[in-house]
């Protein structure tokens, strides 16, 4: 059966010509007859006593049978020409070009965070509205996970990637150019949208461009770029928004602040890949399953070229001439628009047609000979996604419930004095004003943070340019009193007795407020958890196929588990950050034995709509998981610790009964 596939790809005589142009490459110099012979003469690599074992070893399947199916058979082909065509230069370019697209994934994940202490005064937004700003990043690509994974699948690996991330860059340019919180808040969703497609396809379309041997250590080398995205994020918010003399303004009408520069410059990653994507043609074995074999042939030979060319040996000559392509059944959905009389009505067709190939192929992921594969791995997304969102999530907050346990420690409390006639020219910070009376004071040009004045009396009093967060005025008569160019609102006086006091040219919307927006320490852990993950990433890259991609999922869940254990003795930051940096490590390389074996258990015409769905599952257990555990901060750790841990052993266990995908032909 080996001698009969080489056969097939080989052997000119078993089929039709090709157009002249196409066959040209192969058979100048030489007659059809001594093909092979002079082939051998120019370098044309014979496989090894090893390859040819392995080779018969994957057809001996097939043998009792009369003729293999199309797609087995087109899968053993695929892998023989791959191996042909080399691993080399032109795998690298891709790497690169894909690389970028999952660094703009992961920088979409903390765009939001880091713009948050500055947008929301910037856009005056409320509690309730920073969490729906929050919620939206996984909503949205989850939505874009499902879609374009689908549509990857129907329309193409690159087109699909190209429309992603192109919507992904027009909306953020948008979104970092909106004044109000609705767009703000609907430019989001569509960048998400778009920027949820890309770890869905650039997967599946890597994969195949990697032979059997190289898939699991490049995959996982892939995998990396998504925490030099965390890096890149982390580093340009740190650089940008603090200076917030990084804008300008027209007016009062439009504002553009430092955190909008770090937005427009967040979204360079993804134009760098849309650019390189343009160079870069579509995956061959997506054409090959859809009847496309000519295209497919002649980027075949493109990267067989590329790659030998590279290697100093130009004269090799790619000697495929016929792949075997299988019978489609769904030709006529790109006939169908003929039938049709109008442009409208033809676009119609054809989109309804799709939804329904794509959602018909959805289903498909739950048929027989799937439906174990696929309930194993949407239990291990989830498990795992639950887990690591969520204490993403939990770790910075603790961080900052810890900050503020400690901020309130050190407060200074006020308590029944009398000042008059003084002139407060210095800022008020952390500090409880309790039954004082102020007799013909003047508060000017100052800063108040977390001040409380509770039970005290303001008379015949002066206020002037005063900026202020975090500040209340609780029980307290006012009287004779004046208040001018302040932020010191109605809402910020609380069963307050006011008496002759107006209130002057107040300041209007909303203000920084500079000492939180500069806060370093959150950049700081966002930048170690993603550089934590490097260890992980270099050492499942190395191991991948050395152990297996099995143990090492389950046994990075299991390990993962662990960790979370000792979260019940972190009582400091210092401690947080460390176990942070220990669970994101060791967490990476249960990421990328997923995402390798995710890629290899699902067959080319279903492989990018599966990994939509784990994605878009993925997503919906980080906003679960987020929620609930954002909810025990400063309540209680356990609920967190014990959830996270009940999830990876979960999902760590699953795992180790997950069929070996190693050495298996990408089918």
């Amino acid at each position: 059966m080996a001698d009969h596939y080489q056969n097939n790809i080989y052997n000119q005589g078993d089929y039709p010509l090709q157009e002249d142009d196409a066959a040209s490459d192969v058979t100048e110099g030489h007659d059809e007859e001594d093909q092979m012979y002079e082939g051998e003469y120019q370098g044309i690599p014979h496989p090894d006593d090893t390859k040819a074992a392995q080779r018969a070893a994957w057809a001996k399947p097939q043998t009792g049978s009369s003729a293999a199916s199309d797609l087995e058979e087109l899968s053993e082909q695929y892998e023989y020409i791959m191996e042909e065509c080399g691993h080399g230069k032109f795998q690298w370019m891709l790497f690169i070009v894909l690389g970028l697209a999952l660094m703009a994934d992961g920088v979409e994940c903390f765009v939001v965070a880091f713009v948050l202490p500055s947008a929301e005064k910037d856009l005056c937004l409320s509690n309730a509205e920073k969490g729906m700003l929050g919620l939206i990043v996984f909503l949205s690509m989850m939505v874009g996970a499902f879609l374009w994974g689908g549509l990857a699948d129907k329309v193409g690996r690159r087109q699909c990637l190209i429309l992603a991330l192109s919507i992904n860059c027009i909306f953020a340019f948008m979104s970092s150019l909106a004044q109000g919180y609705s767009f703000f808040l609907f430019f989001r969703l569509l960048s998400g949208i778009g920027i949820g497609g890309t770890a869905p396809i650039v997967y599946s379309y890597f994969s195949e461009f990697l032979q059997m041997n190289k898939r699991g250590e490049h995959l996982s080398w892939l995998c990396m770029f998504w925490m030099i995205g965390g890096i890149y994020a982390s580093f340009t918010a740190w650089g940008i928004i603090p200076r917030y003399g990084w804008g300008f303004s027209m007016g009062t009408e439009f504002q553009f602040h430092a955190w909008r520069v770090f937005v427009l410059v967040a979204a360079l990653p993804a134009i760098a890949s849309l650019v390189g994507l343009t160079f870069m043609p579509e995956s061959p074995r997506f054409l090959l399953e859809n009847g496309k074999h000519d295209d497919a042939w002649m980027i075949l030979k493109q990267v067989h070229d590329t790659n030998w060319r590279a290697k100093g040996q130009p004269e090799k000559v790619f000697t495929v001439v016929h792949i075997k392509t299988p019978k489609t059944t769904e030709d006529g959905f790109f006939e169908v628009q003929s039938a049709t009389r109008t442009p409208v009505q033809r676009w119609a067709v054809r989109s309804l047609t799709l939804c329904k190939l794509v959602l018909r192929n959805v289903a498909s992921l739950l048929s027989a000979e799937l439906r174990f594969a696929t309930l194993f791995m949407a239990v291990i997304w989830f498990c795992m996604a639950f887990s690591f969102y969520g204490l993403s999530v939990w770790f910075p907050d603790m961080i900052k419930h810890l900050q503020h346990e400690e901020y309130v420690s050190k407060v200074q409390v006020i308590h029944k004095k009398r000042v008059e006639n003084m002139i407060f020219d210095f800022p008020l910070e952390n500090q409880i004003h309790e039954e004082v009376e102020y007799i013909r004071d003047k508060f000017i040009n100052i800063e108040m943070k977390s001040v409380k004045f509770k039970d005290s009396l303001f008379e015949d009093c002066h206020f002037e340019n005063i900026r202020s967060s975090e500040t209340v005025f609780e029980n307290c008569t006012i009287h004779s009193t004046v208040f001018y160019n302040t932020d010191l609102w109605e809402a910020k006086f609380i069963d307050c007795e006011m008496e002759n006091t107006t209130f002057e040219h107040n300041k209007h919307g909303c203000h920084l407020d500079t000492a939180k927006e500069n806060d370093v320490l959150i950049y700081l852990v966002s930048f170690l958890g993603s550089l934590a993950v490097l260890p992980g990433n270099i050492i499942s890259a190395l191991y991948m196929e050395k152990i297996g991609r099995v143990k090492i999922i389950g046994g990075s869940m299991l390990i993962s588990a662990g960790c979370t254990f000792f979260l019940f003795l972190s009582f400091s930051q210092s401690a947080i950050i460390a176990l942070q940096c220990l669970f994101c490590g060791v967490s990476a390389a249960a990421w990328n034995g997923i995402e390798v074996v995710t890629v290899e258990l699902y067959p080319a015409s279903k492989r990018a709509t599966a990994s939509g769905v784990l994605n878009a599952l993925c997503k919906l257990a980080a906003v679960l998981s987020s929620s609930i555990f954002a909810s025990c901060v400063g309540i209680t750790k356990a609920i967190p610790i014990l959830l996270s841990f009940t999830a990876l052993v979960c999902g760590g266990l699953v795992a180790l009964n997950l069929p070996d995908t190693q050495q298996k032909i990408l089918q």
